[in-house]
C-alpha cells in the first residue's frame, strides 16, 4: 500500500516553492541592496582618493 498524503501540506509546499523561486526572480531583477550599493561607492570613492593623493603633480617646466 501506499503512504497517505495530506494534500493540505503538499499545497503548502508547493506554495513555498513558488514562492522562493519567486523571490529569487525578484532579487536578480531588482538588483542589490541599498547597504550594498553605499558601501561599493564607499570603497570606489576610498580608491579614487588614495589614487590621487600618490598621483604625481605634474610641472609645466620640463
Amino acid at each position: 500500500m501506499d503512504k497517505v498524503v495530506n494534500l493540505n501540506r503538499v499545497k503548502k509546499t508547493r506554495a513555498r516553492a513558488a514562492a522562493a523561486s519567486q523571490a529569487a526572480a525578484n532579487r536578480v531583477k531588482h538588483g542589490r541592496t541599498a547597504a550594498e550599493k553605499a558601501d561599493d561607492q564607499r570603497q570606489a570613492e576610498r580608491q579614487r582618493a588614495l589614487l590621487d593623493s600618490v598621483r604625481r603633480q605634474e610641472t609645466d617646466t620640463p
